[in-house]
């Protein structure tokens, strides 16, 4: 009579229901293993707990494992596990042994460098400051490199030291056997995750981990030219990176404050001139102001419509590449005055008159008159 598996459901030993997914059990896993780890639980069971975590992991991170284990529980693991190379263990001129030599070669791979995460800020700016360039102090919240460990983590006179688990290989190497033959399986060793080097002294500030937040000022150029949403790269000062990968690229969106005197059109610029009726009427000499802060004279020629445009060449926005510039377009808007005095009255109502046109100062008695003569 065969004796009973007395192995525990692997679900049950992460923790998570059989609909789990494979985000979740990552995290059950990470979870107890900080938990269960020998080096950091010294209980007795810590580490047949911290075994047995492992093992439910290997195989329900695994689709075609946990389809199996699913299906055929722990027996369908020792039926199923090897049906992918169903000849190892038959020596057919040293067919295992290539098997070997390749799993051998692959376990000697280290986790590779990554590059720092990118990090992104909003820059608010005048419109000259946009239009000349600046150069503008911000402040950045990113991952540094840990200045007291210089990015190993340990603690200052101390270094890491090999995986016990993996040999400093970053990977473990299990061997199984079953009817078929035997299973070759390579994985990320679960002490180290991969450094092939684990950390006896953490550093006091980084926590072993080589990195810290910090919050910096930093001094970045503003080109001439840069437009609301325009996105600038200032490179190599983003979050800095792990295992000896570069650092990230800090990423700045240019925001306009609204203008008093001046709307943006591309490179151009516009200015809303106020004429009064005398003025568009019999033309004027003006000086329109410039985002310079000096004025250009021009002269509005007589009989100017409301909304007439006119352009001063070169006067606009600087170009963001090629050195050119925009110009400045003048738009006029003739302003009928509200309140009048009585000389004012006066000569408009005569003006009127001259066109034949009736107006307010006609009264009731030259209105009412030319009613009754018309109606005879």
């Amino acid at each position: 009579m065969c004796a009973k598996d007395v192995r525990r459901d692997y679900y049950e030993v992460l923790g998570v229901p059989r609909d789990a997914s494979t985000e979740e059990i990552k995290r059950a896993f990470r979870r107890l293993a900080m938990k269960y780890h020998p080096d950091r639980n010294r209980s007795p069971d810590a580490e047949a707990r911290f075994k047995e975590i492992n093992e439910a992991y290997e195989v329900l991170s695994d689709p075609e494992k946990r389809a199996a284990y699913d299906r055929f529980g722990h027996d369908g693991l020792q039926a199923g596990a090897d049906f992918g190379r169903p000849f190892e263990g038959f020596r057919f001129g040293g067919f295992g042994d290539i098997f070997d030599a390749f799993f051998g070669a692959a376990s000697a791979m280290r986790r590779e460098a990554q590059r720092g995460a990118d990090r992104r800020l909003e820059l608010e700016l005048d419109l000259a400051e946009a239009a000349f360039g600046c150069e503008k102090e911000v402040e950045v919240t990113r991952v540094e490199r840990c200045p007291r460990c210089g990015g190993n983590g340990c603690e200052p006179g101390t270094r890491p030291t090999a995986c016990p688990s993996c040999g400093g290989n970053g990977q473990v190497r299990r061997v199984h056997r079953s009817f078929f033959g035997q299973f070759i399986n390579v994985a990320t060793c679960p002490q180290c995750q991969g450094e092939g080097s684990v950390i006896a002294h953490p550093c006091r500030d980084c926590r072993g981990s080589g990195r810290l937040r910090r919050s910096r000022r930093l001094r970045i150029q503003v080109p001439p030219g840069v437009d609301d949403g325009t996105q600038m790269r200032v490179s190599g000062e983003g979050d800095a990176g792990h295992n000896g990968g570069p650092a990230g690229n800090l990423y700045v969106l240019v925001r306009l404050r609204p203008h008093p005197h001046f709307q943006r059109d591309g490179y151009d610029l516009v200015y809303e001139l106020e004429l009064n009726v005398a003025q568009a009427a019999l033309g004027c000499e003006v000086r329109v102001p410039t985002l310079e802060g000096d004025s250009c004279p021009l002269r509005i020629p007589p009989g100017t419509q409301h909304g007439q445009e006119f352009t001063i060449r070169g006067r606009g926005i600087p170009h963001l590449h090629d050195g050119g510039r925009g110009d400045l377009r003048v738009r006029v808007r003739v302003v009928v005055p509200k309140e009048l005095t009585p000389e004012q009255r006066r000569l408009l109502e005569a003006l009127a008159a001259s066109f034949g046109t009736p107006t307010a100062g006609d009264g009731e008695r030259g209105i009412l008159g030319r009613i009754r003569d018309a109606l005879g």
